[in-house]
């Protein structure tokens, strides 16, 4: 959760790209980028879930105090998904029970993600693809 405050913190503009799979705390810091600044490339995968602890094995007490922090986690996390994505808390609640993967439409969809990359290449091409990067020297 560092990471994703400190990107609140800073002056410019961050942007956030998903290539591949943007999986638990990596959704997150996705999540975290500038609104309208959000990027997935089209064959991304994105997954959210709630917070998990490997620290199971532990006497009771140590447990019980794992338990409550993790609650406390999830809580967090829960309502920066619903402030960001605009969903209710218990919708994003819901879904944090169980892995959800979201394709790169359905992520933009449910608010992870403004972006396509599929769109920049419209927007921002000409026709020919082998040119990608260079939708990205306006922005």
């Amino acid at each position: 959760m560092a990471i994703f405050d400190t990107m609140q913190t800073v002056t410019p503009d961050i942007y956030t790209i998903c290539l591949g799979i943007a999986a638990s705390m990596a959704s997150f810091i996705l999540l975290g980028g500038e609104p309208t600044k959000r990027i997935a490339f089209p064959h991304a995968r994105i997954m959210l879930h709630q917070p998990a602890s490997a620290y199971y094995r532990a006497r009771t007490p140590e447990f019980l105090l794992e338990v409550e922090e993790l609650h406390k986690v999830r809580e967090m996390i829960t309502r920066v998904y619903a402030l960001r994505t605009g969903k209710p808390f218990w919708v994003v609640s819901e879904d944090m029970e169980r892995d959800v993967f979201m394709s790169a439409d359905e992520a933009k969809a449910y608010g992870l993600v403004d972006i396509v990359g599929d769109e920049m290449i419209d927007e921002h091409c000409d026709t020919d693809p082998v040119w990608f990067p260079e939708m990205f020297k306006d922005w």
